[in-house]
């Protein structure tokens, strides 16, 4: 090659980042790129993560692909074999920014791997505009691995300045004297109350709770506050089961739960909380399940071909280290992982614990012909015998992971419950427990705490809420970002979309109608203190309950057809609440007075059904078709036949002074009237069933074949709930969709707290949010009549806990409407649930 030749081609090498030869980039190009972000951005927030998920590979730790290296911020100024990659202040001119951008279609970078999102070309388009700012510190070189033995710290206060003998606030005085900081005064009681209502049971104190509360002169009133909430097992458990759900990537429908490659965990998470397990056994049945709760381990299985990184035990490995340890091992599950030590065989290792046969380790979705070798991520911890049957190597793993030696997993869950209640942890991103927490001391001895007083979450979550810290005025994440992180006390948070939903049920009465989740509410731990227990009265059929046919041995088997059930009732007056659950072996239509109101075919699955609107004043018919289907020819089997059904009746008390709702419950048994015969008018009140025989009772709940207690208690206990129901017990709606409620495909152990367009068009205008308001106007103006001041003046007592200034008050009442107006009162509504003092937690 001549001299002259190859001055272009070594101009070419030079003028390249990562070996790509830069080009000529017109005025229309630049024009195209993504706009830059408009806020303030930050590197360990808004740039890290984007490097690391798709430059390290080539670019990062020891890795320099066109002598082009991001380690540093200096080194990333350096440029590569082109020169300088980027130009500080000057986005559209920075070569980086049109490969990543596309402006090359043959050179887009990264080369390999997902293209960058327009909004992340506009985050590093910001970044570099704005001076490419990097904190302090932050760099791209491996964390040295987190101790991993438990540790108790010495507290050298022994009480703080302010009397405290809490050991969060002894642990954090020496912190605040050391960075000049002096703890402003705790807030108010009636901001405090609201606070520790919402983060206890994620609900808002009514308006006699917090009076109460108020008006209680002892000093220790806010402790005993704290204790009386956790006692409330019921709302307590309901509230948790939005953190759990989210970690342990359970719902009650979606992906694999029809085609039974899913499974609920529901009933044992909700008992388990409201019983408050201890969190070692928690932890032990779901690594090495019980029926109920082999869920969460068996993972989801996914249609079609999947990469081997996402077969149900490589799921495994990663959500329980992930959940319970705080490590990411999702990198690791494809190769060895770029952003910190674990290696492929680490991941195989865990998940082989969890699979049938030994896995042949694939790198990037390719067979490498190697076995995985059956270990734990800790062998230190204890060996695991590959040649175990599986139930026993699952066993021996819960008993590793919940050694009083892993001082891991008490580290990482202590962690996740002070970053729900201060809105950061002690070691940021609460996944990655290898990063340094900001306060060692503190993290070690919470977690020894956790561990020496059997695991027991409530009483941590007491220690912190109780805490003269957790009592701070609320700061904002943007005033603690400092190069070096300095905790001043909480965050504002955003209520959970749960919360939200619940805190406008308060407002408004409208609740969700059932439970969708397969939970037994009666199976809940009875409450420990007077109030929660009124409220939680466990639900269980009456013995009187029986399964009825037309023949005593229909339990055993029964010719095929059709009977013709009747039962009449006497009321004083419309029932309060009616709720009817039914099951037939095999099919049957309920009708109340004449109008059919409930069909079902299979008994497994009882019917449950409100007929409040169906029963009147005096007399009232229940009439029932029921069908025992014909045997196949082809498949000779016993043919049992019977049904069951039970009713809550209940009639509000006729005045204030009366003690007690009156009892009006009915269910099969003798007392119903059948024939096996059809005759015109048979389900309509007027008709006379002349010679129709008495029903035979077959049996209880428990009776064989069909053993339905435990399924009709579940479903008895969901009645008891009907029209009050929390939404973290409901299915996903656009509206939670919008405020952050996951579909829970993955694993999701912190919520996004940044705001969205798409919350902002549904809370304007959603059909969600719009139908909640207006039946919850009209909910309320069904109240007793009450002048529009009083009516806003309750609702503000309800949803911010104080009463209105004389503006709002004036501005609410030209609003509302003297008198008020259902579309008044539908807009105040909507205006209370924007205010910022609504939404957020101060």
């Amino acid at each position: 090659m001549r001299p002259k030749q190859r001055i272009p081609l070594l101009l070419a090498a030079l003028l390249s980042v990562g070996g790509l030869a830069l080009a000529k980039v017109s005025p229309e190009q630049i024009k195209s790129l993504p706009p830059p972000a408009s806020r303030t951005i930050t590197f360990t927030n808004d740039i890290k993560p984007i490097i690391e998920a798709s430059c390290v590979k080539c670019h990062v730790h020891g890795q320099k692909k066109g002598s082009f290296r991001l380690d540093t911020r200096e080194l990333l100024l350096k440029g590569g074999e082109s020169g300088a990659a980027v130009v500080p202040g000057k986005s559209e001119e920075s070569y980086m920014i049109h490969l990543i951008a596309g402006l090359e279609p043959d050179k887009v970078m990264p080369a390999k791997g997902p293209r960058l999102t327009t909004e992340q070309i506009g985050l590093l388009r910001a970044w570099i505009d704005q001076g490419l700012p990097w904190e302090e510190g932050a760099t791209f070189r491996k964390a040295p691995q987190a101790p991993l033995a438990p540790r108790q710290p010495e507290i050298t206060v022994a009480r703080t300045k302010t009397g405290s003998v809490n050991p969060v606030d002894r642990l954090l005085e020496p912190y605040f004297s050391k960075r000049n900081f002096t703890p402003p005064k705790p807030v108010s009681d009636r901001l405090y109350a609201r606070r520790v209502y919402l983060d206890t049971i994620g609900m808002l104190p009514t308006p006699a709770e917090l009076e109460t509360f108020l008006k209680d002169k002892r000093s220790d009133k806010r402790a005993r506050l704290v204790h009386r909430l956790l006692a409330d097992n019921a709302r307590y458990a309901a509230h948790w089961l939005t953190f759990w759900n989210d970690a342990l990537r359970n719902d009650y429908k979606g992906t694999g739960y029809i085609d039974g490659g899913r499974k609920q965990i529901s009933e044992w998470l909700h008992r388990a909380l409201a019983q408050n397990l201890p969190y070692d056994q928690f932890v032990a049945q779901l690594l090495s399940p019980t029926e109920e709760s082999v869920g969460f381990s068996k993972g989801i299985i996914w249609r079609g071909a999947v990469n081997a990184s996402q077969i149900p035990p490589m799921q495994a490995a990663q959500n329980i280290s992930q959940v319970f340890l705080g490590i990411n091992l999702k990198c690791a599950s494809c190769h060895d992982s770029f952003i910190n030590d674990w290696k492929l065989a680490d991941s195989y290792g865990l998940a082989n614990i969890y699979a049938d046969e030994p896995l042949e380790l694939a790198r990037c979705d390719s067979p490498t012909g190697k076995m995985a070798e059956t270990k734990f991520l800790f062998p230190e911890l204890g060996a695991l015998d590959a040649k175990a049957p599986k139930p026993d190597r699952m066993k021996r793993l819960a008993e590793i992971v919940t050694s009083k030696q892993d001082g891991r997993l008490t580290r990482t869950m202590v962690n996740r419950l002070w970053a729900k209640f201060m809105g950061r942890g002690l070691v940021e991103r609460v996944d990655e427990m290898d990063n340094p927490p900001w306060h060692a001391d503190l993290l070690d001895w919470l977690a020894w705490d956790l561990a020496e007083h059997g695991y027991d979450l409530k009483r941590t979550i007491a220690l912190i809420l109780t805490s003269e810290v957790y009592q701070l005025p609320t700061v904002s994440l943007g005033e603690q970002a400092t190069e070096e992180f300095v905790f001043r006390g909480p965050v504002v948070r955003r209520l959970s979309a749960e919360q939200f939903l619940d805190a406008l049920g308060a407002l408004t009465g409208v609740w969700h109608k059932l439970p969708a989740g397969e939970i037994d509410f009666s199976d809940a731990a009875p409450a420990t203190n007077a109030s929660a227990k009124k409220a939680a009265k466990p639900a269980r059929f009456p013995a009187k309950t029986k399964w009825i046919w037309d023949q005593p041995a229909a339990a055993k088997s029964a010719p095929a057809g059709t009977v013709y059930l009747r039962k009449t009732i006497k009321l004083p007056a419309p029932p309060s609440e009616a709720i009817l659950v039914a099951a037939c072996d095999n099919s049957f239509t309920l009708y109340v007075n004449g109008v059919e109101v409930a069909k079902g075919s299979e008994w497994e699955k009882p019917k449950l059904v409100d007929i409040r609107t169906n029963l009147v004043k005096g007399v009232n018919l229940i009439a029932v078709e029921a069908t025992n289907a014909k045997v196949a020819e082809d498949k000779p089997a016993d043919n049992p036949a019977g049904f069951l059904c039970y009713a809550r009746v209940r009639l509000k008390p006729a005045s204030k002074s009366a003690s007690a709702e009156k009892v009006f419950d009915f269910a099969s048994d003798a007392s119903w009237v059948l024939s096996a015969k059809q005759t015109d008018g048979w389900e309509k009140p007027g008709f006379k069933p002349r010679q129709w025989a008495r029903a035979a009772e077959l049996g209880d709940t428990s009776i064989a074949p069909w053993k339905v207690a435990k399924k009709f208690n579940r479903v008895l206990s969901h009645a008891e709930q009907y029209g009050k129901v929390r939404s973290a017990l409901a299915n996903n709606d656009p509206l939670m969709t919008a405020l952050g409620r996951p579909n829970r495909e993955q694993v999701l152990t912190t919520r996004a707290t940044a705001a969205t367009t798409l919350q902002a068009l549904e809370m304007t205008n959603g059909s969600t949010l719009a139908r909640l308001l207006q039946r919850g106007a009209e909910k309320i103006l069904e109240q007793p009549p009450a002048m529009a001041r009083e009516l806003i003046t309750r609702l503000y007592l309800q949803a911010l806990g104080r009463a209105p200034t004389a503006d709002e008050l004036e501005l609410a009442q030209e609003l509302v409407g003297k008198p008020a107006r259902p579309e008044g009162v539908e807009d105040f509504l909507w205006a209370m649930a924007m205010l910022p003092e609504f939404q957020l937690i101060y």
